[in-house]
């Protein structure tokens, strides 16, 4: 084989005009997954009384510490809805928007040891809002283990693992479905992140581990799930401090001999390919993180500056706890103009962190591979910006017009005809260069990019509902298509779609 098994999948599950019809799937409702995971034996944690914002116990630290505790969870992935659907089961929709609202994350906690949790392993149960203790004994000795010594837990008490059972978005989306996995993972993680900010925790985001150590750790059934991500949590108000790491991504081996795989079969072995063995993780990736390449920086290239005031979350971030809740994926949009103000103020957000660091939010978050990522803006409606297609400069705060075009009509086909590309003012697309990345990372990036896309994809959702305007993420389109018609470079393969309007 001449290409990698990254390369491979990507290419076996794009979506294409031609053969599309005949690779659709009726679903089979009979089979239709659960979205969440329930234990039942063990020790429930109700975390539902320290979500009152009654003060009479807020002194006690314990019960202080429980209210930090269960508010981040409830932030990152919390019930904000409950939907009822004649003929169906209910639909609970959380703070993370969830392709199909398939949910396919769990959460765990791992405590080394603390005053609230005994050391040992916990499942977040989100329709009750409560930790299950279903295992209690000394586990951080395994989980540093099988994160190769990661410095991050040196001195930490406490870790989210999440988790995807991978035939909840399968059941619909098939082998494609890792790509939506991921993302909706970096939903969660971009919640994880603020959540923690505003309860006083500091997140260190680990990619590289032994998947088979921490999936027997958690005691997954790997032919089912398997461990996503793993998140160190530096607690400030016990002068915990975040430890500055020149990594959170290890790279995997690249894998170019494979067998012919069946459909149905693709998602599972990509998966198994993907995973880091013991032994095998180097201390470093092969490369240090550089800076983002300056792109599409010509004399004639039209630019616009995108520095502006940053969002205002309220006193004590009160306004960000309101959005997280709020949160939902627009069905529907008007047509009508954004203005630019709010454009830059979405991009700010979501790509200018260093901006929030006065209202306490972190000015450095962390992601995987985000140097390797570029976000291009197709613009159809935004009043004082010229339609067509442009490059989002982070470094320099700036769109770099590309094309110079109208694209509704083409967006809504890229969107497989959804109505939100032709009726979105502004749609968002995250790229990178595969090969390059996998040069870097080897297969394992994949995982990556996806999960920063979909981190990237979170914070534009609250900044959007934090304006009044409207948002929907997008995993399904022509993906060879997308590059043809907005001038996107061949070798820029498209990971993720966010568009955005006036919710009608």
């Amino acid at each position: 084989m001449t290409e990698s098994i990254s390369q491979h999948y990507h290419q076996r599950t794009k979506y294409d005009p031609q053969t599309i019809a005949s690779k659709s799937h009726k679903l089979d409702w009979n089979q239709q997954p659960t979205t969440t995971k329930e234990y039942k034996l063990g020790t429930r944690y109700d975390l539902k009384p320290y979500l009152s914002d009654s003060n009479s116990w807020s002194t006690k630290q314990n019960e202080k510490n429980w209210r930090r505790l269960s508010r981040l969870l409830v932030y990152s992935y919390g019930l904000t809805a409950k939907v009822h659907i004649q003929g169906s089961s209910p639909l609970y929709l959380r703070t993370a928007p969830s392709a199909g609202g398939l949910y396919p994350a769990e959460v765990y906690l791992l405590s080394r040891g603390t005053p609230l949790l005994p050391a040992g392993l916990y499942n977040y149960q989100v329709q009750s809002h409560s930790l299950i203790g279903f295992w209690q004994e000394e586990i951080w000795s395994h989980l540093q283990k099988a994160c190769f010594g990661h410095p991050a837990l040196e001195e930490t008490d406490l870790a989210i693992a999440t988790t995807a059972i991978f035939y909840r978005s399968a059941w619909r989306y098939e082998d494609r479905a890792y790509r939506r996995i991921f993302l909706d993972t970096g939903h969660l993680l971009g919640n994880v992140e603020l959540g923690a900010a505003i309860t006083g925790y500091r997140p260190c985001l680990i990619g590289g581990f032994c998947d088979r150590t921490l999936n027997d750790l958690l005691y997954l059934d790997a032919s089912k799930e398997g461990v996503t991500t793993v998140v160190s949590l530096a607690d400030l108000d016990a002068n915990q401090q975040k430890i500055g790491s020149n990594y959170t991504a290890l790279p995997s081996p690249i894998q170019k001999d494979y067998p012919q795989i069946p459909d149905g079969e693709l998602l599972q072995f990509f998966h198994q390919a993907t995973q880091i063995e013991p032994g095998e993780a180097p201390v470093k990736p092969r490369q240090e993180k550089v800076a983002q390449e300056d792109k599409y920086n010509f004399p004639f290239c039209s630019k616009v500056s995108m520095s502006t005031t940053p969002i205002d979350w309220g006193k004590n971030l009160e306004e960000l706890t309101k959005t997280i809740f709020k949160r939902r994926s627009t069905r529907r949009y008007t047509g009508e103009d954004l203005t630019l103000d709010e454009l830059k103020a979405l991009l700010n957000f979501t790509y200018q962190p260093q901006d929030y660091v006065d209202l306490g939010l972190d000015a450095t978050p962390d992601y995987f591979a985000l140097d390797l990522l570029s976000t291009f803006v197709a613009i159809s409606g935004v009043k004082g910006l010229e339609t067509g297609c442009y490059y989002y400069a982070p470094q320099e705060q700036e769109l770099r017009q590309i094309r110079f075009k109208n694209f509704r009509q083409e967006l809504h086909y890229l969107c497989l005809g959804q109505d939100l590309g032709r009726d979105a003012a502004a749609v968002v697309f995250h790229t990178a260069n595969l090969q390059q990345a996998i040069a870097l990372y080897g297969d394992r990036v994949y995982r990556y990019l996806h999960l920063d896309a979909g981190h990237l994809g979170q914070r534009l959702n609250l900044a959007a509902i934090r304006l009044g305007l409207g948002i929907s993420g997008i995993g399904g389109f022509f993906d060879d298509q997308v590059n043809e018609v907005l001038g996107i470079p061949e070798d820029e393969a498209v990971i993720y779609i966010t568009t955005l309007g006036c919710p009608r």
